[in-house]
């Protein structure tokens, strides 16, 4: 960026923070702009595309220490009136348009022939002033030299390598996708990037693609993508870390004298589990090897029995009810649960 356009533009405004902002505070405020201003959630709308850009540029350095510090040491000069006086007097030449009037009075302006295309030039002592304590290191770093060189009108700061920004995005993903991992292509600042998406991932997990992100400069690394995925609810299965789980529900008979049932599985088909006599509703049982596979193992399937309660009974099933009710009536299914109450 040229230290002009430093002058320019206002990067703590842009961002909405204060000029004393932490690092955090402007993180926390890039994010919520990138994310509101991102062109997938803005198609066609070249103003949220312009304002996304200016975001990302003032981002990128207010969240480099060494570059923010020049930035604030040029707005710094900038508001104290500092002038710039080319090589010529007066009647010198253009080629320090804008520069000459903002720090010439700063550097005790110039003397000398020159005409357009000359050098501007500063010191650190002698005819026409000095330069305030510190500035002799601030624009050495600028201009890449040390007090008593030049530096080209419209001089460049000495930025060097910096690692490119990295970059927030998401997708959705069917429940299966998630479970058996899914490639997806998502749009990023209007190119588009191919993301694998491992087996197993979980709602609102985020996965991290290096060197996806923003481009670096000076030949630096470029950002991280980071993708938030959300995954669809099944209608039966939910996953719970690498397992599967699943609710099936029984019979009285099946859960009181114990029975083999049908279990469906994730891959269209079934499992046979055997439920033990006497099972209550809500017991977990485990079948190995059934669940998320990642790698060469697999997790499990967790199947919830549900007994269940039928709704209308006919006149044989009422009598057998009330005939089972009779033969268990001794039975205080409660006794427990009174007794933990008064502990």
């Amino acid at each position: 960026m040229a230290g002009q356009d430093w002058f320019e533009k206002d990067f703590y405004a842009t961002l909405g923070v204060p000029k004393n902002a932490d690092a955090a505070a402007i993180k926390k405020a890039y994010r919520k702009l990138a994310r509101t201003l991102h062109p997938d959630h803005n198609p066609d709308d070249a103003a949220a595309e312009s304002r996304f850009k200016e975001v990302g540029e003032a981002y990128a350095v207010l969240s480099d220490p060494e570059q923010r510090q020049q930035y604030d040491a040029i707005r710094a000069m900038a508001g104290g009136g500092a002038r710039f006086s080319a090589p010529g007097g007066p009647g010198g030449g253009s080629g320090a348009a804008g520069f000459e009037d903002l720090f010439g009075g700063l550097f005790g302006g110039g003397g000398g022939a020159g005409g357009a295309g000359s050098r501007v030039r500063y010191s650190t002592g002698g005819q026409g002033g000095q330069v305030p304590p510190g500035f002799e290191d601030i624009l050495g770093g600028l201009f890449g030299g040390g007090g008593g060189g030049g530096a080209p009108a419209g001089f460049r700061p000495n930025r060097g390598a910096q690692r490119g920004v990295d970059i927030e995005a998401s997708t959705t993903l069917p429940f299966r996708q998630a479970v058996e991992g899914s490639t997806v292509t998502i749009g990023v600042e209007g190119r588009r990037v191919t993301a694998r998406i491992p087996a197993g991932v979980r709602d609102g997990q985020k996965i991290r693609l290096r060197g996806k992100g923003r481009p670096g400069e000076g030949g630096a690394a470029a950002g991280d993508l980071v993708i938030a995925v959300k995954v669809e609810p099944h209608p039966v299965f939910s996953l719970d870390g690498r397992d599967l789980r699943v609710t099936v529900p029984v019979t009285f008979a099946e859960a009181a004298l114990g029975a083999q049932v049908e279990v469906p599985t994730l891959d269209g088909g079934t499992v046979r589990v055997k439920i033990p006599e006497g099972t209550p509703s809500g017991r977990t049982l485990r079948v190995r090897g059934r669940g998320v596979k990642q790698g060469t193992t697999s997790g499990d399937l967790l199947v919830s029995v549900q007994v269940a309660v039928p709704q209308r009974l006919s006149a044989e099933a009422r009598e057998a009810v009330e005939t089972f009710a009779k033969a268990t009536a001794d039975a205080d299914v409660r006794a427990e649960l009174r007794a933990r109450a008064t502990q």
